[in-house]
C-alpha cells in the first residue's frame, strides 16, 4: 500500500501523529527546542484537546518568517496545524506535512540536486521509490512506518511513532550540521 493510500485510510489519531511526526522531524530547521512538541504528543496519547499546546508551540517560535525555503516549509507546517483534531480537519494537514517534509529532505539531501522535483516526490508517495535520493527515501520510510505502527497498535503505537520521529530529527540535524560545516 502506498503512503497516499495509508493517509487516505488512517484514523484521526494516525493522521494527527503522522503530521506531527513530520513536523517534529523537521523542527531543527527552526532552531526549536526538541521538547517543543512534546505536549502535542501527550495530547494524542491521552485524547485531550491539543489546541492550547499548539498555540504555545507557535508562540514559542514567534511570528517571524524564515528566509530559508526548507525552514519556511517547517514554519508553514506548524502554522497550518488545525486546532480541532478531527479526521476531516487533520487529513489535509497530514497530507500537506508529508509533502512538505519530503520536499525539505530533498532540498537538504546531498545526493539530490537541491530542487524540489515534485514529480519524483509524488511518485515516491504513490509507491515508486526507485529514483529517490537516500535522505528522501529514508523520510518516506519513516512516514510509512509511523502510519503502519499506529494502524497496527493504535494508541500503544504512539511511543514507537515518537521514537521514529526522534530518530529522523537526529538525522536531519546531522545533515544540517554537515552542510553548515561545509558551507553549502
Amino acid at each position: 500500500m502506498s503512503l497516499v493510500e495509508r493517509i487516505a485510510q488512517a484514523d484521526e489519531r494516525g493522521l494527527a501523529a503522522s503530521g506531527l511526526a513530520c513536523l517534529d522531524r523537521c523542527l531543527p530547521l527552526l532552531g526549536a527546542d526538541d521538547e517543543l512538541l512534546r505536549p502535542l504528543w501527550a495530547s494524542l496519547a491521552d485524547g485531550s484537546d491539543w489546541g492550547a499546546s499548539l498555540e504555545k508551540a507557535r508562540a514559542a517560535l514567534g511570528t517571524g518568517q524564515p528566509d530559508d525555503e526548507a525552514a519556511l516549509l517547517v514554519r508553514r507546517m506548524l502554522d497550518a496545524a488545525p486546532a480541532e483534531r478531527t479526521a476531516d480537519a487533520v487529513r489535509p494537514w497530514a497530507d500537506a506535512c508529508s509533502v512538505a517534509s519530503l520536499r525539505i529532505h530533498r532540498l537538504l539531501d546531498p545526493a539530490a540536486d537541491g530542487t524540489p522535483a515534485a514529480e519524483g516526490l509524488d511518485a515516491g508517495r504513490a509507491g515508486d521509490t526507485a529514483d529517490l535520493p537516500p535522505l528522501v527515501a529514508a523520510e518516506l520510510r519513516r512516514q510509512t512506518a509511523v502510519l503502519d505502527v499506529l494502524a497496527e497498535h493504535g494508541p500503544q503505537g504512539l511511543r514507537r511513532a515518537l521514537d521514529l520521529s526522534i530518530e529522523g530529527r537526529r538525522v536531519l540535524r546531522a545533515v544540517v550540521s554537515r552542510r553548515a560545516r561545509s558551507g553549502a
